[in-house]
């Protein structure tokens, strides 16, 4: 279990107050709730209306909306959000383990998300050799599930980031031009 979920009563609660805290203009049912954070219907229910009796979240707003949405006027709002992007940064080690079983990883790059850097183009870059796509998708929308929030990613074989990266493409300057961190650089781009 991670330090909020013990701080906070349970890695549940923490996920979904991920979910809202970094989707604040998303009304959600309980049925999204539970799948985005992968947890049990029951849980969702649970988590929802605990976070519902503490003012974190409020009924949606709209005739059309169903669901719960974040409160914004709630007062330690910001403090929150503070506490979910310190425990972001240092989860750096559990998003390399995630990966660990999907393949010769030569390169993974945390961006947007992860650094706060809401300019960025994608939070995550994951290069390698003989990647188990299935893998890596499953890894993907567990950190999905445990930072509460989709993520843009791309997935590439080592020989098609190499032609973009000397083809000095778009997508892949974006990136590296602008902050990012390298957890796993066996390419050799540091230098």
């Amino acid at each position: 279990m991670d330090i909020l979920g013990k701080l906070f009563g349970g890695t549940e609660k923490i996920k979904v107050m991920r979910l809202f805290v970094l989707n604040p203009d998303m009304a959600l049912d309980l049925k999204t709730v539970a799948k985005r954070s992968k947890i049990s219907p029951a849980a969702a229910r649970r988590e929802t209306a605990r976070l519902r009796q503490l003012g974190l979240i409020k009924k949606a707003a709209g005739k059309k909306s169903r669901g719960w949405q974040l409160n914004l006027s709630f007062p330690f709002l910001n403090n929150l959000r503070g506490l979910f992007r310190v425990d972001l940064v240092t989860r750096q080690r559990e998003i390399t383990d995630r990966f660990a079983h999907c393949g010769k990883i030569k390169l993974l790059i945390i961006a947007g998300l992860f650094i706060q850097n809401h300019d960025s183009r994608a939070d995550l870059l994951l290069v390698g050799d003989k990647l188990k796509r299935g893998a890596v998708e499953r890894a993907i929308k567990m950190i999905e599930a445990e930072v509460g929030r989709e993520l843009v990613y791309a997935i590439l074989d080592t020989a098609d980031f190499m032609y973009r990266l000397n083809a000095y493409d778009k997508f892949i300057r974006d990136i590296l031009d602008y902050p990012h961190e390298k957890i796993i650089d066996r390419l050799g781009l540091n230098k």
